[in-house]
């Protein structure tokens, strides 16, 4: 299949993964040939903004994607939403993929504007997927701290079902642990 672009690239957390993730995801594989995932804040786990370890959260999107797309870890270097971020994301596409992206693809958000303004020579197509649900990865945590299955369940791809209860206990693990590293 000749898609418009042959490598779009997502970046988030997925602290917990939801329909709204699945749903950006899902448009980038409609429009790029491949899909790298690259999960932020890969160093951090066990606090209540990050409660998943990076290789929980790589698992979780292999049970809904499958070898369909591509995930590597992206470190937090503690820059925030900058231009000097977006040096780190491409450096990082780069390494694994042998090249700059065609496209990113995240929700619309102010602060991803500035990802790539300051790189000579690249141009990054955006997408931006407009939010089809109103949903959050902390309302989702908050789901688990609530026992609220039946809520938890409405925002999240069936493959992960199984695995409520590994989710839930890490967050609720987490849930007090304040600190965090990622910004």
């Amino acid at each position: 299949m000749n898609k418009p672009f042959e490598l779009g690239v997502t970046v988030g957390r997925f602290q917990t993964l939801h329909t709204g993730h699945v749903y950006m995801i899902e448009k980038a594989a409609a429009v790029c040939e491949k899909v790298g995932i690259f999960v932020g804040s890969s160093q951090e786990s066990g606090t209540a903004k990050n409660p998943y370890t990076y290789e929980q959260r790589e698992r979780f999107l292999r049970e809904v994607f499958g070898d369909t797309v591509e995930i590597y870890p992206l470190p937090d270097i503690g820059v925030g939403n900058t231009s000097k971020w977006g040096d780190y994301v491409l450096k990082n596409v780069r390494e694994r993929f042998g090249k700059a992206p065609d496209l990113l693809v995240s929700g619309k958000e102010e602060r991803r504007v500035s990802w790539f303004d300051s790189v000579e020579g690249v141009s990054v197509a955006e997408l931006y997927v407009s939010k089809i649900i109103d949903m959050s990865a902390s309302r989702m945590r908050e789901f688990f701290i609530e026992d609220r299955l039946d809520e938890w369940k409405k925002y999240t791809p069936k493959p992960l079902w199984d695995d409520y209860d590994e989710m839930k206990a890490a967050v609720l693990a987490a849930k007090d642990n304040m600190f965090t590293d990622s910004i």
